[in-house]
């Protein structure tokens, strides 16, 4: 705890002072302003020692954990424990990690006489996504002739987490709509008889020979016919790349973030469709080697043990090791799972390692490659007329980067891996979208 003199102290001095000045070469005052003084200074050193002989200020406290979304105002819970049911009339600031912005420099907090709690909302917005545990709170209050202010200062425990924002924008807002049905806002038939074994039955006028089981016939002396349902519980894996590449800035609703917050940001729409379909899905994060894994579930709590194992994760400066990606993948997946790969083949040494292994990957798993497309790679005639010079050279890199990556995908297509690239406003809905028309289909 500090003290510190408050104006009005320093305006008492002041004055007695002043009268000092003034007074001093005038021997018949010298009484008055020596008394003056004194009474200053007694006056301020026993408001001093009844702040340091009193009750101690209210002890700050925040939760344990604080949840946050990235790019959201949220409030923060913090408590006043008054023990000794005391009126408290107190400044107080909290300081958070630079990756926040609070709305308020400082609140004027009054704690009424009788109460031993009391609680207000600190308002903040976090910039980043990651876990922090800094929290300082500063409280100061007055003596009681308001003479000095006392302040003190304590770090608070607590583990404040930021999440990805999944509503940034529109096209996210649509994939949260989509992953709601079966198919967005008009209902679709399933095409195809599924796959999934059910059970036997007797022969009806009409199934197809390859429908009849014999053995069963057989064995019963009469045509046995197979039932088969569409599968509903499919697997689902995000591998999401979090080497060099993923560290590039791109923009988004007027400012920049890396494009591993994208990949984030869409992995986890799509995910939670995926846990609203019925289906299980599992996690894969890798550099060069891989860093996450999580085994393909289904639950809520599934979902959030995927959302905080991704929580600290960031771009390292490693390449990715595709033969070792594609080796732990293989090891690991033993059932046929859809495969999302997030990452970036502008690189073409890497394009073309990821060409060569993605080819084991698709003779058991349906693979699909998503790439976020900037908004400068698209065809040449595209879009709005050039304004300059430097337009047309920019239009030009451009449409040579789009037909690098239109290439890469005609070679993965034989392959059986399917290459998209994806705007970076709509990812989410994208992806989604691609999710559904899958199982539509019964690919799997």
């Amino acid at each position: 705890m500090s003290l510190v003199p408050t104006q009005r102290l320093l305006w008492l001095v002041f004055g007695a002072a002043l009268l000092a000045a003034v007074a001093g070469p005038l021997p018949e005052f010298m009484p008055a302003w020596l008394l003056g003084l004194l009474a200053v200074g007694l006056v301020a050193l026993g408001d001093l020692a009844a702040c340091l002989a009193g009750a101690r200020p209210p002890d700050v406290s925040l939760p344990p954990v604080a949840r946050f979304t990235r790019g959201r105002m949220a409030a923060v819970k913090l408590t006043f424990a008054n023990p000794g049911g005391l009126a408290w009339h107190m400044r107080f600031a909290l300081g958070l990690p630079p990756a926040f912005v609070s709305r308020d420099e400082e609140l004027r907090v009054n704690v009424p006489a009788g109460s031993s709690r009391a609680s207000i909302d600190w308002f903040c917005t976090p910039g980043r996504r990651g876990r922090f545990k800094a929290a300082l709170a500063c409280v100061e209050t007055d003596s009681r002739l308001g003479l000095w202010h006392m302040r003190t200062r304590r770090e608070l425990p607590c583990e404040m987490r930021v999440y990805p924002n999944l509503f940034l924008g529109a096209g996210q807002l649509t994939a949260l709509t989509l992953a709601r049905g079966q198919g967005g806002i008009r209902v679709q038939r399933t095409i195809g008889r599924g796959r999934e074994f059910e059970k036997l039955r007797d022969y009806l006028p009409g199934d197809s020979f390859d429908e009849i089981h014999w053995k069963a016939t057989a064995k019963r002396n009469r045509p046995i016919t197979k039932v088969f349902q569409v599968e509903r519980t499919q697997e689902l894996y995000v591998i999401l790349d979090s080497s060099r590449l993923s560290g590039r800035l791109i923009m988004e609703r007027g400012f920049s973030q890396t494009a591993l917050e994208g990949y984030l940001t869409a992995a986890l729409v799509l995910m939670l469709a995926a846990e609203r379909q019925g289906d299980r899905f599992g996690l894969v994060a890798h550099d060069d080697l891989v860093r996450v894994f999580l085994r393909a579930g289904h639950s809520e709590a599934h979902y959030a043990a995927c959302r905080e194992a991704v929580l600290t994760l960031e771009p390292s400066e490693h390449t990715p090791d595709m033969a070792e990606i594609v080796r732990h993948l293989c090891t690991h997946l033993r059932r046929r799972a859809l495969l999302f790969f997030l990452t970036d083949l502008s690189d073409p040494v890497l394009a073309e390692d990821f060409a060569r292994h993605a080819r084991v990957l698709s003779r058991q798993h349906l693979v699909f490659v998503c790439q976020m497309r900037a908004l400068e790679v698209a065809p040449l005639f595209q879009g709005e007329d050039v304004a300059s010079v430097g337009d047309v050279y920019r239009r030009l890199a451009g449409h040579l980067r789009w037909s690098e990556l239109r290439g890469l995908s005609q070679r993965l297509k034989p392959a059986g891996v399917t290459a998209e690239l994806l705007n970076q406003d709509t990812m989410a809905a994208e992806l989604v979208s691609q999710y559904l028309r899958v199982k539509r289909r019964q690919a799997l």
